[in-house]
């Protein structure tokens, strides 16, 4: 059941991917400096709750994937949005998404949660909020 949601769910996320706006891939240093410039910056992670209390970035707001069109209302609009998964897999799903639907900048950093802790070693929290 969980498969098959997950497909159809692929399957919403990736329709009108010739009309997708654009989404820029961002690098962890660059995402990092983005972060810390501009606190308009929305993070967005969209791994399940348990990958989120392994590890997650500071102020990442959580919307696991097999939730995300059920919220998406919480995902503000008027803000630069940096989405991000284990690897980039989930969150250039959704940062598509995002963009086809009238957000207007949508960040996806390459590589994901897993670039930043482990290629750049950048400190990531854990635990519960």
């Amino acid at each position: 059941m969980k498969k098959i949601f997950f497909a159809l769910l692929f399957s919403c996320l990736m329709l009108s991917s010739a009309l997708a706006a654009s989404v820029q891939n961002v690098d962890s240093r660059t995402a990092q400096k983005m972060l810390k410039e501009n606190a308009e910056v929305y993070l967005l992670d969209v791994r399940t709750p348990q990958e989120y209390f392994q590890a997650r970035l500071a102020d990442a707001h959580l919307i696991p994937i097999d939730k995300f069109l059920a919220r998406i209302k919480e995902v503000p609009t008027d803000r630069p949005l940096i989405v991000y998964c284990a690897v980039g897999a989930r969150s250039s799903q959704v940062a598509e998404y995002l963009a086809r639907n009238g957000y207007p900048e949508v960040y996806d950093l390459r590589g994901g949660i897993e670039a930043w802790s482990k290629l750049y070693n950048l400190p990531v929290l854990s635990g519960p909020p």
